[in-house]
């Protein structure tokens, strides 16, 4: 088994759960609104063909759906596909959900005008590698969007047993930001891949609202930032 496999099969297994801690009745309207601000903000107007790369379980796909792009959410964890395809069978005009893995989508370049992925680049095996084709796959003046935060910069050893047993050595051997101490590292990535304006936007909507509503088992209160870049 692969350390992609190995992966894989943790998002399988931990899906139901997730899905369910990112559906939470008592903050759900209010992420929404957060997060449709956020992406808003983010990605040129409406319509873009939008490919959202880790996608999950679709949330971020339903979002830019619902501000009028035209999205393709692709994923290699089935238990996460299962999730956003039904997520994605509720909504008029919803994104597109299928097999594709993120470090090397499988699409025509200039396919798209935006690349996007929220809480994948920490769990991205060859970022500089998956960075570099997303570019292939934008069209002139294309952005790539890309959320994350410095989940675990002191390493694996306060999560929880059943997280730790996917991501050991081997496994974060290949994932070179898993423990990055800084989200400039990430920054970085699409700096060096040649991207014009690389901008890092802090969301303090967002840690508002984990700070009011509390943060998933496991994990501490972090700032969680937006990286922008242009072709």
């Amino acid at each position: 088994m692969t350390a992609q496999d190995r992966i894989n099969t943790y998002w399988t297994h931990r899906a139901p759960s997730y899905d369910e801690y990112q559906q939470r009745p008592e903050r759900l309207d209010a992420d929404r609104q957060a997060w449709s601000a956020i992406w808003a903000q983010a990605l040129p107007a409406a319509p873009l063909d939008v490919l959202d790369v880790g996608t999950g379980t679709g949330q971020v796909a339903m979002v830019l759906a619902s501000l009028g792009h035209r999205v393709t959410g692709i994923d290699l964890a089935e238990g996460m596909l299962e999730r956003a395809r039904a997520h994605a069978a509720t909504m008029v005009g919803g994104p597109v959900i299928q097999r594709g893995d993120a470090v090397n989508p499988d699409f025509p370049p200039a396919s798209f005008d935006a690349v996007t992925s929220r809480y994948l680049m920490w769990t991205l095996r060859e970022p500089e590698t998956a960075v570099a084709n997303w570019i292939r796959l934008l069209r002139p003046g294309g952005t790539i969007a890309v959320v994350d935060s410095a989940w675990f910069p002191d390493g694996l050893d306060n999560a929880s047993e059943d997280f730790a047993g996917h991501y050991d050595d081997e496994v974060l051997a290949v994932l070179p930001l898993a423990t990055a101490t800084s989200i400039d590292q990430t920054a970085a990535v699409l700096r060096r891949a040649g991207l014009r304006d690389v901008t890092v936007t802090p969301l303090t909507s967002i840690y508002e609202l984990d700070r009011r509503y509390g943060v998933a088992p496991n994990h501490e209160l972090r700032m969680q930032y937006m990286i922008t870049g242009r072709v």
